[in-house]
């Protein structure tokens, strides 16, 4: 028996993402993955025959990427992906070291085994899409990581903090994560704050995360420094 609802058993379903949600995925991870590299030129013609999508939707993601602070609109140039700035990224990692550090505190301080070993399943994941040499993985499975410690504290809003400024925090990992020694590195020190939060350490997390933080922007700024040099 056709248990379907009159009129709806031939219904067409909703896309998960719309054609502009695609195409912004598309030109975003270009970007990050260094497709597309600092200074490119952006331009509208071409990206319509690389994505196969109308003039129309390519305006509307390089709006919504200048937005992210991934594309820069120079006079007489049009649109170009925009140089990450130093003094900005260290901003960026000065907030993370803040509000990383606080949740990792929070984390501990809950002494809720499930916290740690949630913690752990993401990195995990990490170590796995290292070894596979699958940095989309990394980026994600980092994302979740961070998402739990904040998440599982009720630290929404400062998730929401985080979260506005992924988009550029996973352009500037995009870099840190391929340099030597991280795939090592990296999920050592996130290993302590999980070991940290694990024994309840809240000062032993705060210092983990901040540390790894810490870390992070030294490579970072050691990387866009070389990249300025080579102009």
């Amino acid at each position: 028996m056709n248990a379907a609802l009159p009129g709806t058993a031939i219904r067409v379903e909703r896309p998960t993402k719309t054609l502009r949600e695609l195409a912004l995925d598309k030109v975003r991870d270009a970007i990050v993955d260094g497709y597309f590299k600092p200074g490119d030129r952006l331009v509208e013609r071409d990206l319509c025959a690389q994505l196969g999508v109308s003039r129309t939707i390519v305006r509307e993601v390089l709006r919504h990427l200048e937005s992210e602070g991934l594309v820069a609109t120079l006079p007489n140039k049009g649109p170009i992906v925009a140089r990450l700035d130093l003094k900005e990224a260290k901003q960026i990692y000065e907030i993370r070291a803040a509000l990383e550090g606080m949740a990792a505190r929070l984390c501990a301080e809950q002494r809720d085994p499930s916290i740690a070993e949630a913690l752990e399943a993401s990195l995990k994941a990490i170590r796995e899409s290292y070894a596979a040499k699958d940095m989309h993985g990394v980026l994600g499975h980092t994302s979740a990581f961070y998402q739990t410690l904040f998440t599982k504290v009720d630290r929404h809003v400062a998730w929401g903090v985080v979260n506005l400024l992924t988009v550029r925090i996973n352009h500037l990992r995009s870099m840190t994560i391929k340099t030597r020694n991280r795939d090592v590195e990296g999920p050592a020190q996130m290993e302590k704050i999980v070991e940290a939060i694990r024994k309840g350490d809240g000062e032993a997390a705060y210092k983990a995360a901040h540390d790894h933080v810490t870390n992070a922007s030294a490579i970072a700024e050691a990387v866009l420094s070389a990249q300025q040099t080579g102009e």
